[in-house]
């Protein structure tokens, strides 16, 4: 019962912050759209900050990622790229609207709010940067630095999904996704692969 009632705000969370963003939504809002009582929201997240940190963390790519790294163990590293990627693309996807409001919103958050949204990138490049260690260790890729490199990949995605999604450039094809993921993989393995 607990559990489903924490999920329930959550989920009503992500839905207003989503719309209203995290200055928009208010905690009576949130509690109202999970049908629970503003108090109850409370005895789960002492404040707002605290849920939108738990919202973040339950939606952000750092869970996905986990669970991707574990099961491509034994795919080849371009396959393993794609599949990062296609999966980055597809979470992207399904918070468009949650990454607009609050790219429109981030120069007005608080600090705290900018740092719970900063550290969550962290995790995820770290995460993503392990993963190329111990590829280096292994002698597939040359010697770089894995988190600089890491940040690089990532970043080449949430780049074409800004431009395609979030400013909507018309001169950027909404189609053939599979071609851009294959393009872009192709570019950065060959400059991470040891020679």
């Amino acid at each position: 019962m607990a559990k489903n009632t924490k999920k329930k705000i959550i989920e009503a969370a992500l839905k207003l912050f989503s719309k209203k963003g995290y200055l928009g939504a208010t905690t009576k809002e949130i509690a109202r759209e999970a049908k629970v009582a503003e108090v109850t929201l409370f005895r789960y997240f002492p404040s707002k900050e605290a849920l939108f940190e738990e919202v973040i963390n339950t939606y952000s790519f750092f869970p996905k990622l986990k669970a991707i790294l574990s099961e491509i163990q034994d795919k080849n590293y371009i396959e393993a790229l794609k599949i990062i990627a296609q999966n980055f693309l597809n979470l992207l996807e399904s918070k468009k609207d949650l990454i607009k409001i609050m790219h429109s919103e981030m120069q007005r958050y608080p600090d705290q709010i900018k740092k719970i949204y900063e550290n969550v990138i962290d995790s995820t490049v770290n995460l993503l940067s392990d993963y190329f260690k111990s590829l280096q260790k292994e002698g597939i890729l040359r010697d770089f630095n894995t988190e600089i490199v890491a940040r690089a990949f990532l970043g080449m995605f949430f780049s074409y999904f800004y431009v395609r999604e979030i400013k909507e450039c018309v001169s950027v094809q909404k189609s053939n996704i599979e071609e851009i993921i294959d393009v872009y993989v192709s570019i950065f393995a060959n400059g991470t692969f040891r020679i």
